[in-house]
């Protein structure tokens, strides 16, 4: 009898690990149906595709022998610097033929399929082409890519292995795959959960690590420089301006030290800027780059650390700690018309000197230059916001009597004692003069122009305030243009 309680009871309790262990497989099997894998298939430099929009044999591009570099933490945004690579050669892409061949009435049909997977009209194509930029990949890199079947084009997602050329767009996005003209958008999965096929031609390349590839996100305003580093000399620096193809290229040194900037208290979308303009990338230990307004706090390595340049910078940030404009986006890139940027702080790429406020940028129609004298914020600024020491001190106003209420503003009490202040925020406050320019890598900065009256800027309004009430002590004369208006087309391409 015990012999059988005891075989009884053991089966019962292999009859309960079996029901477990059941179990377990159907929730594990729950949780990976929940979450697929994105199928990627591997696309090999100087490996011919299988449909492409353009013969690989009519010398759109050509491929290098790159090997791939680890990035930190995969994401990269455009403007990273080093994230792209170039050469002292001939350009790597033939733009102006490019375009020949999607304006030729023979290839309307695969225009306008190209045109549609880039979200662009037809008679769109040749301004957006003489936008982008010939750049060499430096890292196997996660695409959107097309090819051309039956008259469409066919979106699938792809791995670049680093050496292939591209054109990329002015927020540092791949565009196009030189070679054979595919169209290019930004992958939209998630990098880690990625099963990567290796056939047509396509070998599994030496030096490939999944744990390495590259996904780019746009960088947060319009480039006018790209940063790229020699790919055959890794010590030469090669800044190119967006929209040509290398004929104005300046050469920099890679190896000089560069010194990682006071960032604590500005927000990402700034502190990435003034990284890139350093020539210093930007790292977060984050799944995914925070948005723009997020507060920086802190950063590794601590300001005045001196790096190489493409170094990583590790920023810790407080998402929703208030102010600072944020993108309002996470690791959703925006279309190739349009940008995530939404402040108003200069790029450090950009020129020390305000353009003119008539110059207003061609891609952004709808959105016209406001005028300094007649803008008024819906809340005042803030104080941090401009550069340190940027404030003046209040002076008592004049001993004559106040000016007539003007545009419906509180009179003086008959009494006279002095009302308060005005909390209008239309009142002649204007927002403080953001910080000089960083200098790009290799160059030399012009000086930027002096702040003070004079200067173009434009005195407040008289509000029908009391003379004894001091003016705002963060008031500083606008220097120039809006920053709004700066131009966001790099200089033309140079036509063959």
């Amino acid at each position: 009898m015990e012999v059988r309680s005891s075989v009884r009871r053991a089966g019962k309790t292999v009859i309960r690990k079996i029901a477990v262990l059941s179990l377990s497989v159907l929730v594990v099997s729950g949780c990976e149906s929940a979450t697929p894998l994105f199928d990627v298939q591997a696309v090999a430099a100087g490996t011919a595709s299988l449909a492409p929009f353009f013969d690989e044999s009519s010398g759109l591009g050509r491929d290098a022998a790159v090997r791939s570099r680890p990035a930190r933490g995969g994401l990269q945004q455009g403007d990273t610097p080093g994230l792209y690579g170039g050469t002292e050669e001939a350009a790597v892409c033939d733009v102006e033929r490019l375009k020949r061949y999607l304006t030729d009435p023979r290839n309307d049909r695969k225009a306008r399929a190209w045109a549609e997977a880039l979200d662009l009209s037809t008679a769109g194509i040749p301004a957006y082409l003489d936008r982008l930029t010939p750049v060499l990949l430096r890292h196997d890199t996660l695409v959107r890519n097309h090819d051309y079947k039956k008259g469409k084009a066919v979106p699938f997602n792809a791995l670049l292995q680093a050496g292939i050329a591209i054109l990329v767009d002015e927020q540092g996005l791949p565009a196009v795959k030189c070679s054979c003209g595919n169209p290019l958008r930004p992958f939209e999965g998630d990098k880690s959960r990625i099963s990567v096929t290796f056939d047509d031609g396509n070998e599994k390349w030496k030096g490939y690590d999944r744990s390495e590839v590259v996904v780019v996100r746009p960088a947060s305003r319009k480039l006018e420089r790209i940063a790229l580093v020699d790919v055959e000399d890794p010590g030469r620096g090669v800044e190119r301006p967006v929209g040509t193809s290398g004929e104005e290229d300046s050469a920099f040194d890679t190896r000089r030290r560069r010194a990682v900037p006071q960032l604590t208290g500005t927000t990402f979308g700034e502190a990435s800027r003034r990284l890139a303009g350093r020539g210093l990338a930007v790292a977060h230990e984050g799944q995914d780059l925070p948005p723009d307004g997020a507060r920086v706090t802190g950063s590794d390595p601590a300001a005045g650390a001196e790096l190489r340049f493409g170094a990583y910078v590790t920023l810790s940030v407080v998402e929703g700690a208030g102010g600072g404009a944020s993108s309002g986006e996470g690791s959703t890139p925006p279309g190739p018309g349009s940008s995530r940027a939404t402040d108003d702080s200069r790029s450090p790429s950009a020129p020390s000197t305000a353009p003119s406020s008539a110059s207003a940028p061609r891609s952004s129609p709808s959105s016209p230059p406001s005028s300094p004298s007649s803008a008024r914020p819906s809340s005042p600024p803030a104080s941090s916001s401009g550069p340190a020491g940027s404030e003046r001190p209040a002076s008592p106003g004049p001993t004559s009597p106040p000016p007539p209420p003007d545009n419906g503003s509180t009179p003086p009490p008959k009494d006279g004692s002095a009302p308060p202040p005005s909390s209008d925020p239309g009142s002649g406050t204007g927002s403080p003069p953001s910080g000089p320019a960083e200098p790009p890598p290799g160059t030399t900065a012009s000086s930027p122009p002096p702040a003070g009256p004079g200067t173009g800027g434009t005195p407040p309004q008289a509000t029908g305030t009391s003379a004894s009430s001091p003016p705002a002590a963060t008031t500083a004369p606008a220097t120039g243009a809006p920053a709004e208006s700066t131009p966001a087309v790099g200089p033309r391409r140079t036509r063959e």
